[in-house]
């Protein structure tokens, strides 16, 4: 008769031969792809702790750069040439003026858009503003 699954088992020799050669198959992919996985996370670790390090050094990096940025140029280097440094200033002037000028002339489009009954308590600063991009040359 048929016993239990505590008893003979159900099935030839050869099919329980081949049922314990599929576990056991099975049981070794499990545990190489267990090592395989820990491998990975081991080469992961290592890239995150070489990425920490960069970060920091570049962290470092940027506050000094800020601090020079910030302190001007040190003892061992020459002032700039004002005539440069009075060239550049004018370039980026310019570069503020055409900036301003198209958000005046966006801003006055928008309203044109929005019709008189949008107007609001902000108006009278935006006018002056537009009066006094039409006034100049």
């Amino acid at each position: 008769g048929r016993q239990g699954w505590r008893g003979e088992s159900r099935g030839s020799p050869q099919q329980l031969a081949e049922r314990y050669a599929d576990l056991a198959a099975s049981h070794s992919e499990a545990l190489r792809q267990r090592e395989e996985r820990e491998w990975h996370n081991a080469r992961l670790r290592q890239e995150n702790a070489r990425l920490r390090l960069e970060n920091r050094r570049l962290r470092r990096e940027n506050r000094c750069l800020f601090r020079q940025a910030l302190l001007g140029p040190g003892p061992d280097k020459p002032p700039a040439d004002p005539a440069e440094e009075a060239e550049a200033l004018r370039a980026q002037l310019g570069r503020l003026q055409e900036k301003h000028r198209r958000a005046l002339r966006h801003l006055r489009r928008c309203r044109a858009a929005s019709g008189p009954e949008a107007s609001g308590a902000e108006d009278g600063e935006l006018d002056e503003l537009l009066l006094d991009e039409d006034e100049q040359p």
